[in-house]
């Protein structure tokens, strides 16, 4: 399954003041890289990956339509999946919005890349 393009574009109206965001095609879908930190990305198999706070995980599972990323087999901590269940249309406004803020808060407080 590709990444859904609307979702990408969703993303990139919402990162458009921030300066320093590349993409790049990782895992089948399309990340977005804040000053070289991976932050969101649309996801290959649907849906949103988002980078999210590591004491703050257990928590923001409980929102709707979560679920820990898993890749090859291991849960990767301090990434969630958000699902587009039932469309992915759905993940659209201020949920969008909300995860994307979460993801910018972790990557903005991480060192630089060099």
């Amino acid at each position: 399954m590709a990444y859904d393009e609307g979702l990408a574009a969703r993303i990139r109206v919402l990162l458009a003041e921030v300066s320093v965001v590349t993409e790049k095609r990782m895992f089948g879908g399309l990340a977005f890289l804040v000053g070289g930190h991976m932050a969101v990305a649309a996801s290959g198999r649907g849906g949103l990956l988002v980078r999210v706070p590591v004491d703050r995980s257990a928590e923001l599972l409980g929102r709707p339509r979560t679920a820990p990323m898993v890749m090859g087999g291991r849960e990767r901590v301090g990434w969630l999946w958000v699902t587009g269940e039932p469309d992915v249309d759905d993940l659209d406004g201020p949920e969008l919005a909300g995860w994307v803020a979460e993801a910018l808060a972790v990557v903005w407080a991480l060192p630089p890349k060099r």
